[in-house]
């Protein structure tokens, strides 16, 4: 046997006690969790459970400093696991006194023997010291990598677990309180391991990112949040104030998008970063008002270079999560059935517009064009967007008709000049229609990256924006409080300067997220849930 000590950190899953002499068994412990409710005292069980604890152990020995050198010598399951599966099966002494432990540290778990003769214990001090173990309890424990008669890997404990960390409150067997759900994440993680399964992939979808990138030489950054204006996005923003700066008005940003520029044009050829933006808008299953976002741009790339690009790097993440999704913590993921292997189809914007409507689309240069559009959803009886302006009405078009062709991973390409503002335009060869150096890319219906060649001539940039603003204000329906409600002069000084002909690259990581762990819901791949949740957890009190 090893006689390297193993000392191990993590949540205690008790089984119960167990007398070798077969004269009997305890029942393992009840796992009822007393819910709690806002405005009312501690539950009884909390009470009986600080009770315990205080008789016990004294509630000043509950929650001790860390002995030195445990970090050190910790070992994780899986790696006392393998020492004992090196062993020979063994017997165990069958002294009067055995506790048997599951412990666990999330991604593995193995079997603590606990005898009072291997412990240098007296009886009492044995009793007292394993009478409180509960489900849920933080221990230390100290021991041999050991092997049963049976051949199961284990540990056989030379002290008795030392408390590091008790849990006051019931674990129990299955969760199915909404509030507690949707409030108290910390317990559904404990009761329900799947819960941590897209906060996982979250980490190798970003470590994935952050390699691809890495290693097609852009440097990460990290830009303003607050700003004193949003930013690169039609959105609405949030709103607030800054002691230092009375009277003017500073927002979250929507996007990165136009600092991350004003850095290509300071020299920086290739850059990216991975942030939160906020859009003080709605929430449902795909939207957040805080979402991840990752944006890169690239001097001298051209659209098809961000399309292979984007193929490439969302195969490397498929390889990256195939490589742990058979291990154990990842047990029971759901299968994504998609693959990012091969040539991705490409769907032109208007052409397949026309295809699948059955006819021309209007001239969406003509002044008329709008108007000739709301002709066409009454003629198709297409429900009406609110603001029936231009580009929402063509938006309105791609998600009736393209969207749903793109099941497996399709770009949509050069859209009607409309609906991208801050992208190079030309005129389609075929159709004769203005259209953007831009592609989507959608998988499932959904989309999942954005990506242009951006428009660089501070000249034509005024324009767009006077464009953009104009749709916004049309019939009085503008929102002064959206980006589009002014020129950003601010960012057509810095093109004054010099911004080399570049392609810029988004993706939403929360979808990727969501499409990697088989979720449908954007806050299931969120740390602590939806803003909804989010506010109600911060505001619960006892």
């Amino acid at each position: 046997m090893s006689q390297q000590v193993v000392r191990r950190l993590r949540p205690c899953l008790f089984h119960g006690f167990k007398r070798i002499h077969g004269v009997r068994q305890l029942a393992q412990l009840s796992c009822v969790l007393q819910q709690e409710k806002r405005g009312r005292e501690a539950t009884h069980d909390l009470e009986k459970r600080v009770a315990q604890l205080e008789a016990q152990k004294g509630l000043e020995n509950c929650w001790p400093r860390l002995p030195g050198g445990l970090l050190a010598e910790r070992k994780s399951i899986a790696v006392v696991k393998s020492q004992s599966e090196k062993l020979d099966a063994g017997e165990t002494d069958t002294g009067s006194k055995l506790l048997f432990i599951d412990i666990s540290n999330g991604d593995a778990t193995i079997q603590a023997l606990c005898q009072l003769s291997n412990t240098a214990t007296s009886p009492p001090e044995f009793k007292s010291a394993t009478k409180t173990i509960r489900k849920g309890d933080w221990y230390a424990l100290t021991g041999h990598p050991h092997k049963t008669t049976r051949g199961e890997p284990s540990i056989l404990a030379t002290r008795v677990p030392q408390l590091l960390a008790p849990s006051l409150h019931q674990i129990p067997d299955a969760l199915d309180d909404p509030e507690t759900l949707a409030h108290s994440r910390h317990v559904n993680m404990l009761v329900n391991p799947s819960t941590l399964h897209p906060l996982l992939i979250r980490h190798h979808v970003l470590t994935s990112l952050r390699s691809s990138l890495a290693k097609r030489s852009f440097i990460e950054v990290s830009t303003p949040i607050l700003t004193a204006g949003a930013g690169g996005a039609v959105a609405r923003p949030f709103e607030t104030e800054a002691t230092e700066l009375e009277g003017q008005t500073v927002n979250l940003r929507i996007a990165p998008e136009l600092w991350l520029k004003r850095l290509v044009v300071g020299g920086m050829e290739r850059v990216f970063e991975i942030g939160p933006v906020f859009r003080n808008e709605g929430v449902d299953a795909t939207h957040n008002p805080e979402f991840t976002i990752c944006e890169s741009y690239q001097a001298f790339a051209t659209l098809d270079d961000l399309m292979e690009t984007t193929q490439r790097m969302l195969l490397e993440m498929e390889e990256r999560v195939d490589e742990v999704r058979d291990g154990r913590v990842l047990v029971g993921l759901p299968a994504m059935n998609i693959t990012f292997r091969g040539r991705f189809p490409r769907l032109e914007f208007i052409p397949a517009l026309e295809k699948e409507i059955g006819l021309p689309l209007p001239n969406l240069s003509c002044a008329t064009a709008t108007d000739d559009l709301l002709a066409l959803f009454k003629d198709k009886d297409l429900a009406m967007p609110s603001k029936p302006t231009l580009p929402r009405l063509l938006d309105a078009l791609a998600g009736h008709y393209l969207e749903p062709l793109c099941q497996t991973p399709t770009f949509i390409t050069h859209h009607p000049a409309a609906l991208s503002p801050l992208s190079k335009h030309s005129t389609c060869p075929t159709t004769g229609q203005t259209v953007a150096a831009r592609a989507e890319l959608f998988i499932k219906g959904r989309e999942y990256a954005n990506m242009y060649e951006e428009q660089n001539s501070p000249f034509v940039q005024r324009q767009l924006f006077e464009q953009q603003l104009a749709y916004r204000t049309v019939d009085g329906e503008g929102d002064a409080n959206e980006r589009g409600g002014q020129v950003d002069e601010a960012f057509l000084e810095a093109l004054e300067w010099g911004l080399p002909p570049t392609g810029g690259w988004g993706c939403g990581v929360d979808r990727l997220v969501m499409l990697f762990s088989g979720r449908e819901r954007l806050g299931d791949v969120l740390s602590f849930g939806g803003l909804r949740n989010v506010v109600g957890a911060g505001g619960r009190r006892r």
